[in-house]
């Protein structure tokens, strides 16, 4: 059954599925003209609200960059990447390989949702390029929609946006609400049931939708660039390459001698020499661990004072220190560092392109009145034992329009949390309504792909069907989760 739901939706999205920018113009001309017939905006009311958002997210647009480089820069680090090949061998079946990345994508996006971005992602590349080189057929289109999986529970772990914000000194609600503790949100019961199930549910999910071997889609395989490689492929990025050439250089240092003595090559390590004395001091600070390791050292010193003092206490700007911190450490040389930086960052791009649009269409929904006629029409349907599943309801279709969790919440949350106080309905239950809602439609969702995309090569019409049936059995879990496992433990 699932099989063939995966395969009809994966035909579905191929055929109608648009480039993500394309979508966000949609999505734009599609808010716009719902606030000219909806309220009392006339069109170049429409336009000057278009223009009023445009720049209104650059500050939160560079946050994500950065949870998303430095996440992509962690999980393309050699220590990491050692870990993904000696994984990526562990399948003996397509369907092992499938439960395996969507287990990796999972277990990291619930760390940080740029690191299971980029981990699933990688992870689905790998995985399927060593299967095809033992003979297992994977089809790699749901490989890489099993690697998206990070993106759909990330809401429930870390990096969630939303109770973050919340925990955060001086966000915008707190005359209203205060801090709302993560005990509150993320580390309740309820909450780590709900990741539980998921975790358990999910690759179960993605495995039965594998198709038939006969309909298979194998990932195609990648160059060979040197004559010696590691046992698995590190990437394109210059730290990678100095890895699989790390080897062959080893070799070249020495020479046999004809009695069977091994000695030193005179030339070639004389010139390696001559290279090193040549270094400019500027090189050799490049070069320099001492000078990681001493911003690490200080790094770490104040995360360990921080969760000390406050305990675990998380936060955007913790999540994302902690990511550069460790990112430094695997790296080890500031110069290794920056050129992991370089090569990431092309992650980035469509991010940086999309965000102005998607804060235009909030800014048309906010100053029109769209956002509150969506939340007021879902509330006056709702009490206090039914609102946590319409706001999930809410969050999810405002996800389309607004693809930010703390963009969305920032046009959302009022209106929540006034409707929530109304009702009589649990805060930490409405913020994490709202964010199970926020993540949920990712899987129909295609902007949040675009670094998937770039690293697996492939369109996003090609994994939308299968992560929109994933979306579905989702929606049973954060359901049951925001309805009937909160009243279980108050």
């Amino acid at each position: 059954m699932l099989q063939t739901a995966g395969a009809f939706c994966a035909r579905l999205s191929r055929e109608y599925i648009p480039n993500p920018f394309i979508f966000a113009i949609i999505l734009s001309v599609v808010v716009y003209l719902l606030g000219i017939a909806l309220t009392d905006s006339g069109p170049f009311q429409m336009v000057e609200y278009w223009y009023g958002g445009f720049w209104n997210l650059l500050s939160f647009a560079m946050q994500m960059v950065v949870i998303l480089l430095f996440g992509h820069v962690l999980a393309s680090s050699p220590p990491a990447l050692r870990i993904i090949g000696w994984a990526a061998r562990l399948p003996n079946s397509a369907g092992q390989a499938i439960v395996l990345i969507t287990v990796l994508a999972v277990v990291f996006g619930f760390i940080s949702w740029g690191l299971g971005l980029i981990i699933g992602a990688i992870a689905a590349k790998e995985v399927c390029l060593q299967a095809k080189r033992r003979g297992i057929k994977v089809h790699y289109p749901l490989a890489a929609a099993a690697g998206f999986s990070g993106l759909i529970i990330f809401n429930c772990g870390f990096s969630a946006s939303a109770p973050l914000l919340v925990n955060t000194e001086g966000h915008f609600l707190a005359d209203k609400i205060g801090l709302i503790p993560i005990a509150e949100t993320i580390f309740t019961p309820y909450n780590l049931i709900v990741i539980t199930a998921f975790l358990l549910i999910i690759p179960l999910v993605y495995r039965a939708m594998h198709p038939a071997e006969t309909q298979t889609e194998e990932v195609s395989d990648e160059p060979v660039d040197t004559p010696q490689q590691l046992p698995f492929s590190v990437g394109t990025g210059d730290a990678a390459t100095a890895m699989q050439r790390s080897a062959v250089e080893f070799d070249q240092l020495f020479q046999i001698s004809p009695t069977g003595v091994m000695t030193a090559a005179p030339t070639e390590f004389d010139q390696i020499g001559s290279e090193q004395a040549a270094r400019s001091f500027a090189e050799r600070l490049e070069q320099a661990q001492p000078l990681s390791w001493l911003v690490a050292v200080a790094g770490l010193s104040y995360l360990g004072y921080h969760f000390t003092t406050k305990g675990f206490d998380l936060n955007l700007n913790i999540v994302n220190f902690t990511l550069l911190i460790l990112g430094l450490i695997a790296y080890k040389t500031p110069t290794d560092y920056v050129e992991a930086i370089d090569d990431g960052i092309r992650s980035c791009g469509q991010i940086v392109l999309q965000f102005p649009f998607y804060a235009g269409i909030m800014g048309m929904m906010a100053s029109s009145g769209l956002v509150s006629i969506f939340a007021e029409s879902l509330v006056a349907a709702s009490n206090q034992y039914t609102f946590p599943l319409m706001t999930l309801i809410s969050s999810a279709i405002t996800n389309l329009f607004v693809p930010s969790a703390g963009g969305q919440w920032a046009v959302q949350g009022p209106l929540l949390i006034e409707a929530a106080q109304k009702i009589g309905a649990d805060i930490g239950v409405t913020v994490m309504a709202f964010s199970y809602g926020d993540q949920l439609t990712n899987g129909i969702q295609p902007m949040w792909m675009l670094p998937l995309l770039g690293v697996t090569a492939l369109k996003a019409r090609e994994i939308l069907g299968y992560t929109a049936v994933m979306m579905m059995v989702a929606f049973v879990i954060f359901g049951v989760g925001v309805t009937i496992l909160p009243l279980l433990f108050t």
